[in-house]
């Protein structure tokens, strides 16, 4: 009589990172687009960039044809604001649920229940790829410990999110990712836990994982210094606002850590209302243009056509609308972007 896995159904063997990342290879010049963005990311947290980071595009990745669309569209717009803003093309291919729902590209790529995610790796990483040729980096919220493996040689920036920067395996992971990373309030608000994430990840570590040819392993970390805040708002509201960004800089300070926080203009902090993206993405804006140098980015759930739709017959979906969250439309994000780089100094 079995004692182990009662309540698994299936066990469906995966091929290892090593074969997707020599059947689907990185280039030299995607390389360098990876190393130069990270570089400079890490630049502007400690200040020698004077430039803002600004993670923008749809809340998730459901239809590839209408996310490099959004893409080629948003490689244009951030060369024409280069000098002062550096983009990274938000690229999620994960998606943590508060209950039950579609939980991304990679988990069920055909939006239908049948878990191909086989597929949604190649996909994913191919649509990395894509995004990547046209010069555009790419940041994406690591969820499954496993994916980095699969992907990480792609991603610029990383998010550890809301519901996960409390996690000891998101910290442990976070210590070994070869990017940046952006570690959420929790969703109930509370600073403290992204706070204490930040100085987890900084520290070495030695956890479960698998290597590139998809071997159970003894994972051993470095840490991770290159990290920010990111402000997403919570249960008990916003915060955005210059209070929330003196206490969030100053709890970071004293512990040591850069006072340099990113704001989430969507979720709480907009009441989950896409329509008021704008509102805080401008009085963020106004921060920073009145000398709060440690408001170093925002983040903008945009896509090509504003809203949302629920997820029922995939061919009944509309083009290039959100899934999940509702996005601000394209015209809205290209006319914010270029406010900003017309406010900005």
């Amino acid at each position: 009589m079995s004692t182990s896995n009662v309540r698994v159904t299936n066990l469906q063997p995966l091929s290892s990172p090593r074969s997707f990342i020599d059947s689907q290879p990185i280039t030299p010049e995607i390389a360098k687009t990876v190393l130069d963005t990270r570089a400079a990311i890490e630049k502007i947290e400690a200040g020698t960039d004077q430039r803002m980071v600004m993670l923008v595009g749809p809340c998730s990745i459901h239809d590839e044809e209408a996310g490099l669309e959004y893409a080629k569209r948003l490689a244009v717009l951030a060369e024409e604001v280069k000098d002062k803003i550096l983009v990274v093309m938000r690229v999620y291919f994960e998606k943590p649920r508060t209950t039950v729902g579609w939980k991304g590209l990679i988990n069920d790529p055909n939006l239908d229940g049948t878990f191909d995610m086989q597929t949604g790796l190649e996909r994913a990483r191919a649509f990395l790829i894509q995004v990547l040729s046209l010069g555009l980096p790419a940041g994406t919220e690591f969820l499954d410990p496993f994916t980095p493996q699969y992907l990480a040689d792609l991603i610029s920036w990383g998010a550890i999110g809301a519901r996960t920067t409390e996690s000891q395996t998101h910290r442990q992971m976070a210590s070994g990712l070869s990017m940046p990373i952006g570690y959420k309030n929790g969703t109930g608000g509370s600073l403290q836990i992204a706070v204490d994430a930040m100085m987890a990840a900084r520290s070495s570590h030695a956890f479960l994982g698998i290597d590139l040819d998809g071997r159970a392993s003894v994972v051993t970390t470095a840490g991770n210094k290159a990290q920010h805040l990111i402000l997403r708002g919570g249960a008990s509201g916003p915060n955005y606002d210059e209070e929330s960004v003196t206490l969030a800089s100053s709890l970071l300070s004293e512990v040591g850590l850069q006072p340099n926080v990113v704001i989430d203009c969507s979720h709480a902090n907009s009441n989950k209302d896409h329509n008021r993206q704008p509102i805080v993405f401008r009085d963020t804006i106004r921060q920073r243009a009145e000398g709060n140098a440690g408001v170093i980015g925002l983040m903008l759930e945009s896509h090509l056509n504003e809203g949302n739709q629920s997820l029922g017959d995939p061919a009944d979906l509309k083009y290039g609308v959100s899934i999940t969250d509702a996005c601000i439309n394209w015209e809205t994000t290209e006319e914010l972007l270029h406010e900003a780089h017309a406010t900005l100094s």
